[in-house]
């Protein structure tokens, strides 16, 4: 790379976080703010949001190559469920799907780092909280989407609680400090995923898409934060 290069690089990366906040701003107002924003926005700055988080996290995790190409992979995958969810019915299935995929890929990638349930008061802790949401939609899931929605959830679970296990089971460890942002970053997930529900089955909510919005991109910062700066 040349110096000049390095240079334009050094300065996207600095400005990435600004852009990221600018963008899912941009996109947060278009969706739950139409006086503000024109709608149409949102084809925009929702996919753009999730792009800028990708190119946050592709130089990140040189040291941990596994985890990185999983959790890249996952990023990819939230990309596409990103774009599915812009429209709200005919997307919501394949919306599951890719963010089902994206949820196995975090699994696995944290699953480099720390044995499955290496941990397992996480697993508990977040089952109880999957059953609860559950239990509370559960007369108002269509019969046709019920499978499908507690594949989702236990999925969703189980990343956020292995999160967990690998920040539990690493106290004291270098790893720490990231095990911390996976297992932040996978909590918040599932309270993004967890309103998002509600407001579809048993909602609405005031103000979902702010509070949706507001939850999920910083979940996916926080996933991509714990693959660690690049000592290069």
């Amino acid at each position: 790379m040349t110096a000049s290069a390095a240079k334009s690089a050094t300065r996207l990366a600095a400005a990435l976080p600004l852009l990221t906040l600018l963008s899912a701003a941009a996109a947060i107002l278009a969706l739950s703010q139409p006086a503000q924003l024109p709608p149409a926005l949102a084809f925009v700055f929702k996919p753009l949001t999730t792009i800028l988080i990708l190119l946050y996290a592709w130089p990140r995790g040189a040291e941990r190559p596994r985890l990185a190409r999983w959790l890249r992979a996952g990023l990819l995958c939230s990309l596409a469920g990103d774009v599915a969810l812009l429209w709200p019915e005919q997307g919501f299935l394949p919306g599951l799907v890719s963010f089902l995929a994206a949820h196995v890929c975090y699994i696995v990638g944290f699953c480099t780092r720390k044995k499955l349930g290496a941990v397992r008061w996480p697993f508990l802790m977040f089952g109880v909280i999957a059953a609860a949401v559950l239990g509370r939609l559960w007369p108002h899931i269509p019969v046709e989407l019920r499978a499908p929605v507690v594949v989702y959830v236990v999925c969703l679970s189980v990343m956020a609680a292995q999160a967990w296990a690998w920040w539990r089971g690493s106290v004291g460890q270098p790893d720490e400090p990231l095990a911390r942002w996976a297992a932040w970053g996978g909590t918040l997930f599932v309270l993004s995923d967890a309103m998002l529900a509600i407001n579809k089955f048993a909602g609405p909510l005031e103000m979902a898409s702010f509070w949706v919005l507001a939850s999920y991109w910083p979940a996916q910062w926080c996933i991509a934060t714990s693959l660690g700066r690049s000592r290069a």
